[in-house]
């Protein structure tokens, strides 16, 4: 069952998605050669706590950190560690924060110095597919809409999209229905209402979509080895449109800044 936000909800759910953006725009800034993935662990641990949050993903079903910090082929749920980023890598940061009782859930993929275009151009169709699908997260619209939204231009763009990991509703609870794939038929599925969140997040390979899980029982990496990129945000459906939670001023910037032509929906 989907559960329907409040206004009072959805004004405390805007709360944890501005605390996992900034958090996620901080380990961006972070991400440079030389440092590891541990260190942009312990950074969002500090800084959520601090603002008075829990970090949602420690502790959830046993996960051990309080990020997913995916690199190259690692697809999702990336555990951190002491492997040093260097020039060329791409790094999937995954945060959620858990403000007054509700969770902002948000991933950007982030190249590493100097990174071949094949690579950054991976990033860019992930980040559109993203804002396509966003724009239809609106009242009347459905579930499949979504997933076609991604589907339709990633694959035309020339990537595949992993098929067992998804989108999800969030809430009170990280994950809560509906499953929200990255494919799908338009006008199928569930309606959309005003007052539903989702977590959208596509995850685009640049090589096949399957996927294997590691002997750690949660790092995701494509079963060939090549790159994969993986971004998400929080979106509320109202009745103004998609509110995005979880997309702070400083990505904006840099969004205006790379010249991309994103149209900011705060």
């Amino acid at each position: 069952m989907i559960i329907g936000k409040s206004k009072r909800e959805l004004e405390k759910m805007r709360a944890a998605g501005r605390l996992a953006g900034l958090v996620r725009e901080e380990l961006r800034r972070m991400a440079r050669a030389g440092t590891t993935t541990l260190d942009l662990d312990r950074a969002a641990e500090r800084m959520i706590l601090e603002a008075g949050a829990k970090p949602t993903f420690k502790g959830y079903h046993g996960f051990p950190y309080s990020i997913c910090a995916s690199v190259n082929e690692q697809v999702v749920h990336g555990f951190p560690s002491d492997y040093v980023l260097k020039d060329g890598d791409i790094i999937s940061i995954d945060v959620g924060a858990t403000l007054d009782g509700f969770v902002g859930d948000t991933a950007t993929t982030v190249p590493v110095g100097q990174v071949g275009e094949d690579k950054l151009r991976l990033i860019r169709v992930a980040e559109e597919s993203l804002e396509r699908a966003i724009e239809q997260c609106r009242h009347g619209k459905h579930l499949g809409d979504i997933g076609w939204a991604v589907q339709e231009y990633a694959e035309a763009e020339g990537y595949s999209l992993v098929r067992d990991y998804g989108g999800h509703g969030i809430g009170r609870k990280m994950h809560e229905d509906p499953h929200i794939p990255n494919y799908g038929r338009p006008g199928t599925g569930t309606k959309i209402k005003n007052g539903y969140v989702f977590a959208v997040e596509p995850m685009l390979n640049m090589g096949t979509h399957h996927t294997k899980t590691l002997a750690d029982g949660w790092t995701v990496v494509t079963v060939d080895g090549r790159p994969s990129a993986h971004v998400e945000h929080t979106i509320a459906v109202t009745e103004e449109g998609p509110q995005v939670f979880t997309r702070v001023p400083e990505e904006i910037e840099r969004l205006q800044a790379a010249g991309a032509a994103v149209a900011a929906r705060v």
